[in-house]
């Protein structure tokens, strides 16, 4: 796939979207431990930036369906690569200023991802996006296995300022490089953005394995994903007394979620939907491995497991919809699947610290492991998502 210049483009475009969007809250993580920002400040920060990532991303599905998706990837690519600056000069001045320009960062980057996804359908042939999508996972993944130390490094020479300029260079090779679609896009229907959204809702819902599929991930989002984010530093420090749990837990699940794109890529087992849902119903052994005292190694394996199934599941899903949805509807479609599955998130890591005090880690951590196990297989049951098409 890397000898297509056009692919290559495309690839690099999002390479640099996804750093870009990683990087901004380790950037302003790092910020706080220079006493550039309270930690009340990084969290409205995150927040701004997270209210601005969730109202666009359907303003940009709508969008991306009525005109040429590389001109959304380009606008939005411009609002979070302008906002960077606003952003840089700000941090440590004025939070007012800083939060605006933190939820236009948000916005950007919400706004850019249902228009790669139609972009990729637009300028791959449909046999080669499977390996399309596992490139482009795969990219993410080396960038959150490798640059969390790089960033560290950098950040003994350069400044908070410096490195948030160099995000909103990252932003304006995602806005300039992407290459020109050659797909058709629906235009606007005259009834308002409203209207066409929902459209873009009855499109899913001809699909009933799109529907059991993103409620499986969103399930397991809210779920597994808050475990993860909540439980397991607890457990590292008060069961076993070392952060090296914690971090050799974040490496495998990388490493695990490498290789399952690099199997996925080329691998195309016979029923791809249910392989799919049962990679995705890996992950509750992550929240499970949480539970038992166990040995660390088991923890580790874990998330290993679990890195490995996610990207069982998200090629698949992500080659599905660009086959399955019809062309002109793609962008809204995919943006309701950002919206449920990544829009929850937040619920589920602000509800579940409360939950512990309530009802103890033990059965919180079970609740997580038996909806993780059973959110994919209850999907499973729906006659279409064998094959995440339709039913034969």
């Amino acid at each position: 796939m890397l000898r297509s210049t056009t692919f290559l483009r495309l690839w690099t475009a999002t390479t640099a979207s996804g750093i870009a969007t990683w990087a901004l809250p380790f950037v302003l993580g790092l910020a706080v431990l220079s006493r550039s920002l309270t930690a009340v400040e990084l969290g409205v920060l995150l927040a701004a930036r997270t209210a601005g990532f969730l109202a666009a991303v359907p303003v940009s599905g709508v969008l991306a369906d009525r005109y040429a998706r590389r001109q959304v990837v380009l606008c939005s690519g411009l609002v979070s690569a302008l906002a960077a600056p606003v952003l840089a000069l700000s941090v440590g001045g004025s939070l007012v200023v800083a939060a605006v320009a933190a939820a236009a960062m948000g916005a950007g980057q919400g706004a850019c991802r249902p228009a790669f996804q139609a972009l990729t359908a637009e300028v791959v042939r449909s046999d080669q996006r499977q390996q399309a999508n596992a490139a482009m996972t795969l990219s993410v993944r080396v960038t959150t296995l490798v640059a969390p130390g790089l960033t560290a490094l950098l950040a003994l020479v350069a400044n908070t300022q410096v490195l948030l300029l160099g995000i909103g260079a990252l932003w304006l090779v995602a806005a300039l490089v992407p290459p020109a679609g050659t797909g058709v896009v629906a235009g606007s229907s005259g009834a308002g953005f409203v209207a066409d959204f929902w459209e873009g809702v009855r499109e899913a819902r001809r699909h009933p394995w799109f529907l059991a599929g993103l409620g499986a991930l969103t399930a397991v989002i809210a779920t597994g994903y808050s475990a993860t984010g909540v439980v397991l530093p607890l457990v590292s420090r008060d069961r076993y007394d070392t952060e090296a749990v914690l971090a050799g837990a974040l490496t495998a699940y990388t490493l695990g979620a490498l290789a399952g794109a690099l199997l996925i890529a080329r691998w195309r087992p016979r029923f791809a939907g249910w392989t799919a849902l049962s990679g995705l119903g890996l992950y509750g052994f992550a929240p499970l491995s949480l539970l038992l005292p166990v040995h660390p190694v088991v923890v580790v394996a874990a998330y290993a497991v679990a890195g490995l199934g996610i990207e069982l599941f998200n090629v698949p899903w992500f080659t599905a919809t660009q086959r399955e949805v019809e062309p002109s509807k793609l962008a809204r479609v995919s943006s309701l699947d950002f919206l449920m599955s990544y829009g929850l998130a937040p619920v589920g890591l602000a509800l579940i610290a409360p939950a512990i005090a309530e009802f103890g880690a033990p059965a919180v951590l079970v609740a997580c492991a038996l909806i993780c196990f059973a959110a994919p297989a209850l999907a499973a049951l729906v006659p279409s998502s064998r094959d995440f098409g339709p039913r034969t």
